[in-house]
């Protein structure tokens, strides 16, 4: 029960955060609320667990993941964040304010991967689930990385409707989540 009324106040601040894009199928925010639902599910369900038989090889996997994702979300906003103060901001109300860059960022972990801030959601949706595997949660996982999937589908459009061929060049030569891979 307890569990219940976390996952409920948390996810009012989730609708809170989101709510310039919550109504609109055709952005990303619509999709990133949802596997953001996910990973608040899985994270209240699974915190108990944290710490749970340390070195057994679900929590090792669970470890790499999570120290991944917190190293791909720390290098990916530092990157926004300089390409904010040295561009102007492109007008777009349902875009956060370090988001609305009007030159593509391609140097650092960008290079390689054009989705480092999902890429980090991806690791810390499975990172958080390998605390403790289950069914349900498992389909949890699942459908949190659909809706990361989802999420930079839509967001390329967007990226391809403002920035033209050069977002196209860039998709291909970079990853979508994962450096080399996918």
């Amino acid at each position: 029960m307890a569990e219940l009324i976390v996952f409920g106040i948390l996810s009012i601040l989730l609708v809170i955060i989101s709510w310039r894009t919550l109504f609109n199928i055709k952005s990303h925010g619509f999709y990133r609320f949802f596997s953001w639902e996910c990973i608040l599910w899985l994270a209240v369900n699974n915190y108990r667990y944290w710490f749970d038989n340390p070195f057994c090889i679900k929590q090792i996997f669970s470890w790499i993941s999570l120290f991944y994702s917190l190293f791909l979300v720390i290098i990916g906003i530092k990157l926004m964040k300089r390409a904010e103060k040295t561009q102007k901001n492109r007008v777009d109300n349902a875009l956060y304010r370090f988001e609305k860059t009007t030159e593509l960022i391609e140097t650092g972990i960008y290079k390689y991967v054009r989705h480092p801030l999902y890429g980090s959601l991806l690791f810390l949706t499975w990172g958080i689930y390998f605390k403790n595997t289950t069914p349900v949660l498992l389909m949890v996982s699942v459908i949190s990385t659909i809706f990361l999937y989802l999420t930079a589908r839509v967001e390329e459009k967007e990226n391809i409707t403002y920035f033209g061929e050069k977002y196209r060049d860039y998709m291909k030569r970079s990853k979508m989540f994962v450096p080399f891979l996918i």
